[in-house]
């Protein structure tokens, strides 16, 4: 690809079987540095040959065992992009193999690709000096091939890009040498070539030139300033050529690394030896210092072993002459356990059914300690008290993984807490929270508060009454927990339960749909479904027991007397009986029960009160007394039957009892009774017929009283014509001479003067009076007995021996004479108004 540089290494496939079902493969992949955001690196769906699209499906992942993430990987076309821009030096530095790891994590079933992607060095660095200026002292007496060390120049880059040769300007005293080092670098040396001579040329200015070896080539220069001094003989010597020292991690700043010391064998000025660093890059520099006069290294900035495990430096003793010596110090950097281990979630799902299978995988994750040995080893842990697992793998890797059965109408969520540990002294921890939700599935069917509902209805009920309800609880949620009531088929006496009752499906409310009847249907059980809304639903059922309770409805009936169209009961009483003599047993009964049947008797008239008694529990009927000679020989007794209920409701039954002499046949007479007048029936008969009168003659009062007043008013100076009134012709039906003058009618003959005024329409009563103030009425349709015909005197008497039809034809007749004659009255005086 251009401008790619990809090479690959090949694509290697190591199948290592970490843990069952997990299968770990090894990539490996080239890529230059500074390519820009977006560039391709390979196409890994293709390299691993898989199907298109089997990335999203199994939920790939790229995760990048660095701390920024340099590459992106499509899930969709399976091409790993670089996400950022890499800078090889300031990632890697000076370690010739820069690799990056990541890893490609697939789902079902878990698989891992380890992809190792090596940063190819490219050239984008210039050799550099430290300084610009380097100031040489050299004696004039130095003798020819003489090495000064210069100082090499830093190219970060690596290879064929890094510094390849170095040269100087043209002059006639100096010239380099070049040596190669082991680990790659080269040393270069400034070498006398011709004896210098201070009083001909006393200083030089030559120019030092870096070379890489880089397309396009860079370079770096520095000038080489040289001072000729007069004589000075001996060099510093080092006591050791080359120091070595063991440092920790994170050791404090001014902590003595180690200590140099050199010695010259001059004296004086030239005896006094400074020392500073010689040849080192500028990271040591920032790291350590050493102190000019006494030799002492110390640090100066922050060591990190997981940056760099060791250093090297050179250190220069120079003399007041000029003259230098030299010497290596090696530092070797301890770790420390100063790095907690890092838990890095791959994979997560969060949300988990409540039903899901054992060792069902919730997170992927791995995790990394940046420290090493002991240090770097960890160790991974969940709390005990939670459903869930970890089952590890090689590099780290591990599963959480659900071990127990979850519900969640007991615990809804958790939150894990993944708990690492390094094995180090002291050891570090560090936790990670994940939360997981369970979510809902239809496992609990709906359960009623009561095994058995009990409800009361009282009989007669309205229709659509609320009997009660019903109520279940499904402890799943939203629509697996929404729960709905119906009634089961069944059948109420032959009936349907439906056309009975009815259930709310939503509240669960039982209404009664008809009236119920106690004595029809006292109790009566249904069944009531509960269903959840799950898929499938489920459901449980319920009896629903309804108590119809007793209403005092019913009116206590007689079975003895009958009260029906049936004739009236005679009872025989002789006329010896004594006291207590029981005559008869009134037998009632009640449709109702409870207290509401419960019965008891009176006596509510008679016609000798005073000579029954009832039994207010029994209904027995006996004599109070002995009987007499007064009694009358046909009793009518009204009997009374209440309940007990609330309302009472009653019933009353008539009974005759005839006195009679004994039992025997000769002594026994037949009465009919429906041919004898009830007494009671004549006397309000009578009180009928008074109060009829009372009325007429109140108000025949008030019109002769209203006639009088006008009369008198009109009297003076006034001329009276008298002239016969005419009324209308009397009645044929109606006998003249009839002498009874109590049957509360008025008289038939009257004689009336009537004035009128001359010349005037208006006429007044002037005088009213009946002039044969006796009469009688009477109604030849009315049948009398022959017996009593011939000896009846008075009104009364014919009316106690008259039948009912007789009364209410002489009371209508009175009604019609009466009414004529105030008629009569009224006209008269409406004509003279």
């Amino acid at each position: 690809m251009e401008d790619c540089f990809r090479s690959k290494q090949g694509l290697c496939f190591l199948l290592i079987l970490c843990v069952t079902d997990i299968l770990c493969v090894s990539i490996h992949y080239s890529v230059p540095e500074e390519k820009k955001s977006g560039s391709l690196v390979a196409n890994v769906l293709k390299d691993l040959k898989l199907g298109i699209g089997e990335f999203s499906a199994r939920k790939a992942q790229l995760v990048s065992k660095s701390s920024k993430e340099y590459f992106h990987l499509d899930t969709n076309s399976g091409n790993l992009l670089i996400n950022e821009k890499i800078d090889r030096e300031a990632l890697c530095g000076q370690t010739e193999r820069c690799v990056l790891q990541s890893e490609i994590v697939l789902q079902n079933p878990l698989e891992l690709y380890t992809i190792e992607i090596k940063v190819e060095d490219v050239n984008d660095n210039a050799p550099r000096f430290s300084k610009n200026v380097f100031q040489l002292e050299i004696p004039e007496i130095v003798p020819p091939n003489t090495k000064f060390p210069l100082e090499s120049a830093q190219d970060v880059d690596l290879g064929e890009n890094s510094i390849q040769n170095y040269t100087l300007s043209p002059n006639a005293h100096f010239k380099l040498g070049i040596e190669s080092k082991k680990d790659g670098g080269k040393s270069v040396d400034l070498i006398l070539d011709k004896l210098l001579d201070r009083e001909k040329q006393p200083n030089f200015e030559l120019t030092f030139i870096a070379v890489d070896g880089g397309i396009p080539q860079r370079t770096g220069t520095v000038q080489i300033q040289i001072n000729v001094l007069d004589n000075n003989d001996n060099f510093p010597q080092f006591i050791q050529s080359e120091y070595r020292a063991r440092l920790k991690e994170n050791s404090p700043q001014d902590t003595l690394l180690s200590k140099v010391e050199a010695r010259d064998l001059d004296s004086g000025s030239n005896a006094q030896i400074t020392y500073s660093f010689h040849r080192v890059p500028e990271k040591i520099r920032d790291l350590f210092h050493v102190h000019e006069k006494t030799g002492e290294i110390t640090v100066l900035g922050e060591i990190d072993y997981e940056t760099e495990t060791s250093y090297e430096m050179n250190i220069r003793a120079t003399d007041g002459g000029g003259l230098s010596g030299y010497c290596n110090v090696l530092v070797e950097v301890e770790d420390v356990n100063d790095n907690a281990p890092e838990v890095s979630v791959i994979s997560l799902t969060n949300i988990i059914k409540e039903d899901s299978p054992l060792n069902t995988v919730i997170a992927l994750f791995s995790i990394t300690d940046k420290d090493s040995g002991d240090n770097g080893k960890t160790m991974c842990s969940v709390p005990m008290n939670l459903p869930f697992g970890l089952t590890t793998s090689k590099n780290n890797y591990y599963q959480l993984m659900i071990q127990s059965p979850l519900d969640r109408e007991i615990v809804p969520e958790y939150n894990v807490t993944i708990t690492a540990v390094d094995r180090g002294s002291p050891r570090l921890t560090s936790t990670r929270i994940i939360y997981v939700q369970v979510s809902d599935v239809n496992d609990n069917t709906p359960v009623f508060e009561k095994s058995l509902f009990e409800m009361r209805l009282q009989e007669n009920n309205i229709p659509g009454l609320l009997m009660g309800s019903v109520h279940a609880i499904d402890l799943d949620m939203e629509q697996n927990g929404k729960v709905t009531y119906s009634l089961l088929p069944g059948n109420i006496s032959g009936s349907p339960a439906a056309s009975y009752i009815s259930v709310n499906s939503e509240t669960g409310n039982v209404y009664a749909l008809r009236s119920l009847d106690y004595e029809k249907i006292k109790d009566f059980r249904v069944t009531v479904r509960a269903t959840d809304g799950g898929i499938p639903p489920l459901s449980s059922d319920v009896v629903v027991q309804v108590m119809v309770t007793d209403e005092n409805d019913n009116a206590p009936f007689f079975l003895y007397p009958l009260q029906n169209s049936t004739p009236l009961c005679n009872e025989l009483l002789p006329k010896m009986s004594e006291a207590d003599y029981l005559i008869t047993k009134v037998v009632a009964v009640d449709g109702d029960s409870g207290q509401n049947s419960w019965l008891s008797y009176e006596l509510l008239k008679a016609t000798d009160p005073g000579l029954f008694s009832i039994g207010a529990q029994n209904g027995e009927v006996k004599t109070r007394r002995p009987l007499t000679e007064r009694d009358s020989s046909k009793q009518r007794l009204v009997i009374a039957v209440r309940d007990n209920g609330v309302p009472p409701q009653t019933s009353t039954a008539m009974l005759n009892v005839l006195l009679v002499d004994g039992f025997s046949d000769p002594y026994l007479k037949v009465v009919d009774v429906r041919q004898q007048n009830p007494e009671d029936e004549g006397t309000l008969t009578m009180y009928l017929v008074i109060c009829l009168a009372s009325v007429s003659f109140v108000f025949l009062l008030c019109i002769i009283a209203f006639v009088g007043i006008k009369m008198c008013k009109k009297d003076n100076g006034s001329s009276f014509i008298v002239a016969p009134p005419h009324f209308p012709p009397a009645r044929p039906d109606i006998p003249e001479n009839c002498t009874d003058s109590q049957s509360g009618s008025l008289s038939r003959n009257y004689q009336y003067d009537v004035c009128l005024t001359g010349g005037s329409l208006s006429s007044e009563f002037r005088f009213l009076r009946p002039l044969i103030p006796v009469f009688s009425v009477a109604d030849p349709n009315i049948l009398v007995s022959d017996k009593m015909s011939s000896d009846s005197q008075d009104l009364p008497n014919c009316v106690e021996n008259a039948s009912k039809e007789q009364v209410r034809e002489f009371l209508k007749l009175f009604s019609v004479l009466d009414n004529q004659v105030i008629g009569r009255a009224f006209s008269l005086v409406i004509t003279d108004i």
